[in-house]
């Protein structure tokens, strides 16, 4: 069984940020892999998909997109090579094939069970991603013949048989897949709950630079009424593109707006009632957003139109009628901790942590929305989040019983 001061488990671009800080402190470590460098990139995203965010925050600890098209959106084979070349750059030292299938507690450690044998380490930190999409319970209820997809998935049209689809999500996965599946001929229905409208563009110059430059990105947890909720938050209705994905835009393309799924029943989908007040509840949200890039930058821009709501929206569908062939469910994705054999979760099952720092000595989680601050969501995010990190595991590994206190202060809350 060898032996490793930490293992890092996921070599993606969150875990391959820690790994760089960790050599930058000299604290031997291994980074384990199941596939490839960038999995999920190579495996679980679709063949049109490019990064909500412009090239010019595609950076990490010494490395940055570098090519002739700053203000681009990188696709996601892009994406992949980018951080496969970040790792060899880097010298990580990456483990490929190497699935983790338990984490369990041993004297001044952990034991790391893999499909290559066992590690013994001092520290752990979990970097495997958003990679879990389970279909919901309501799955089980669709009619036979309809077709049930998760948006991890999905990869392109041609995959769906042929007739109507009903995407169930309205961030920005199942805006871009509704968007794409209409243009590829198939009439689509879009259910949506709550949602975060913005638009790609304002004042001439992309949201993604308002909210770096005006500070947003920046706000780190205790600037956060509720960070429960803004690590649960809907992605940005956003596409990597020049263009505005929005439900207007959608509506104006012939997609069916309807609101949140409720149930399942008897061959039909029945569907809440509160869309009108869900939209509005984002409109408003919107105008707050592009008040405060307005105090930041001074003067005012051009709002966009109040979202369209059907007069009267539809509450049921008939599943078994034919109308509807599929159902691609873009409900979001969560991380795969059911491998680790440690009592640190919730009641619902969520990992308990402070910041990326676990309630359990030496493990540590990074790779997930709003970890420390709201850039955390973002590639761009994974610096900072990683030297936070690295600094936190030397602190443990120097104490005296070989636990340090999680960091209070700037971007350090409880769950």
């Amino acid at each position: 069984m060898p032996d490793t001061t930490a293992v890092v488990v996921g070599a993606g671009h969150s875990g391959l940020a820690v790994s760089r800080r960790l050599a930058e402190r000299s604290i031997d470590h291994v980074v384990l892999e199941r596939g490839q460098v960038a999995h999920s990139w190579r495996t679980q995203r679709w063949d049109s998909l490019r990064l909500l965010t412009p090239n010019w925050m595609t950076r990490l600890p010494g490395h940055r997109y570098d090519g002739p098209d700053p203000d681009g959106y990188l696709t996601a084979a892009e994406t992949a090579r980018f951080i496969g070349d970040y790792a060899a750059a880097s010298g990580a030292p990456v483990r490929t094939g190497t699935a983790v299938t338990g984490v369990r507690a041993r004297e001044h450690g952990f034991t790391v069970a893999t499909s290559q044998g066992q590690w013994r380490a001092r520290a752990v930190v979990l970097a495997a991603g958003l990679t879990a999409s389970p279909l919901p319970d309501l799955a089980a209820a669709l009619p036979p013949g309809v077709a049930s997809l998760a948006a991890l998935d999905y990869r392109n049209p041609a995959q769906l048989p042929e007739g109507g689809v009903l995407v169930v999500g309205g961030a920005a996965s199942g805006v871009q897949i509704a968007e794409e599946l209409h243009r590829s001929g198939r009439p689509v229905t879009l259910s949506t709950g709550e949602h975060v409208r913005v638009p790609r563009r304002y004042r001439d110059r992309d949201v993604m630079w308002w909210l770096d430059a005006a500070g947003v990105l920046d706000q780190g947890l205790a600037e956060i009424d509720d960070v429960v909720r803004a690590r649960n938050l809907a992605s940005f209705q956003l596409a990597g593109g020049e263009r505005t994905v929005d439900f207007n835009a959608l509506q104006a393309q012939g997609v069916r707006l309807v609101g949140k799924l409720g149930a399942v029943r008897d061959g039909a989908a029945l569907f809440s009632g509160s869309l009108r007040n869900l939209a509005a509840m984002a409109d408003l949200k919107l105008a707050r957003l592009l008040d405060s890039f307005d105090d930041f930058a001074g003067g005012r821009g051009e709002r966009p139109e109040p979202t369209a709501v059907p007069e009267r929206p539809l509450l049921r569908l008939d599943l078994a009628g034919g109308e509807i062939r599929t159902v691609l469910w873009a409900t979001g994705i969560k991380p795969d901790f059911s491998w680790l054999e440690l009592p640190v979760f919730d009641h619902r099952g969520r990992l308990r942590h402070h910041g990326g720092v676990a309630d359990w000595p030496g493990l540590y989680v990074t790779g997930l929305p709003v970890l420390r601050r709201r850039r955390s969501t973002f590639i761009d995010g994974a610096a900072a989040d990683a030297a936070a990190i690295a600094a936190h595991l030397e602190a443990h590994l120097a104490g005296p019983s070989g636990s340090a206190r999680p960091v209070r202060g700037r971007g350090a809350a409880v769950d």
